[in-house]
């Protein structure tokens, strides 16, 4: 993938990301800056989602840990590099551990 198709791709998700927490129910506070969205829980905790564009990678950083997503053009999702689950399951995933209540984000 070329850098600028990464960053389209990135851009997207982005905004899709930021939209999915708008359309839950979830307490969520987020901003974006500098290509790095952080998300902030009730509790003070974060996630953070940020672009790693010299090896094409979307990073996530959480409580439990940090993890690494390449695109898929097959499939047009996100996928861990470690275990290839999809972006926003993980997201979901990471989001109730730490919201301490079912979050979905779809």
């Amino acid at each position: 993938m070329k850098d600028a198709e990464f960053k389209r791709q990135f851009d997207a998700t982005l905004l899709a990301i930021e939209q999915a927490i708008e359309n839950s129910d979830a307490d969520i506070e987020f901003e974006t800056a500098n290509d790095i969205l952080t998300l902030e829980f009730p509790n003070r905790s974060k996630i953070i989602i940020n672009a790693q564009s010299a090896v094409r990678q979307l990073w996530v950083a959480a409580r439990s840990g940090g993890f690494h997503y390449d695109f898929d053009t097959a499939s047009g999702t996100w996928r861990s590099h470690q275990t290839g689950a999809e972006l926003f399951a993980e997201l979901s995933r990471l989001a109730s551990e730490q919201a301490g209540e079912a979050i979905r984000l779809a």
